[in-house]
């Protein structure tokens, strides 16, 4: 698998061994990544790096390597932050678990994890994982980047264009639509062709899709 370009692992672990030993080896498969000692530090990166808002929206993608059991927060309690924020989702989790762990990491796979890894972890089946859960990153940023431009465009329309588009996508054919919204034949067809133009389709069923798009 080639590497996600701009990617970047955070590793939140308390222990200095564990965090070197995993950047050395994220460094050696071409991976970039960041280390924090604890899940208040990786928050105080968040603060500095979205500042001012409600919620973290990445520009590049990401996956968290999160260590279950740290002093202070645990690694459970920043996931929950991370679930609610909506960044566990963008960038996905990978907990790194002792065996003691393991019900309650498979727990958390169930709530929207990525993965959990049981210490000692193989090398070379953790980063296979971490490159997965970049790739999927990477896919949902993607994703949510045409979303917002799919928003954009319909920001673009009239109200009248919408109401022309909302009974396109119903079915109804331009006489109906026309007649519903008292309107000519003909000004029924030039809002259709221009919102056909502005959003960037070719026919009613292309629309009703992009529209189910922007809503799922």
């Amino acid at each position: 698998m080639q590497p996600v370009l701009n990617a970047c692992v955070f590793i939140i672990d308390d222990d200095a061994i564990v965090r070197d030993a995993m950047a050395w080896l994220l460094r050696s498969r071409r991976l970039m990544s960041e280390s924090f000692e604890s899940a208040d530090a990786f928050e105080r990166m968040l603060s500095d790096k979205f500042p001012g808002t409600n919620a973290t929206v990445p520009t590049e993608a990401g996956c968290i390597l999160l260590d279950v059991r740290m002093p202070g927060q645990s690694g459970l309690a920043l996931f929950e932050t991370l679930i609610g924020n909506g960044l566990a989702h963008t960038w996905p989790v990978i907990f790194l678990s002792g065996h003691a762990d393991v019900p309650t990491a498979v727990d958390s796979v169930k709530r929207g994890a990525f993965d959990f890894c049981e210490k000692p972890f193989s090398d070379n089946a953790l980063v296979d994982r971490v490159e997965q859960a970049l790739a999927l990153s990477q896919e949902r940023l993607a994703l949510r980047l045409q979303s917002a431009g799919l928003v954009t465009r319909l920001e673009e329309l009239t109200e009248r264009e919408r109401d022309v588009m909302r009974l396109v996508v119903e079915g109804l054919p331009n006489k109906l639509i026309a007649s519903q919204l008292d309107i000519s034949v003909r000004t029924v067809e030039v809002h259709r062709s221009r919102v056909f133009e502005k959003m960037d389709v070719k026919s009613a069923v292309e629309l009703a899709n992009l529209l189910r798009e922007i809503q799922s």
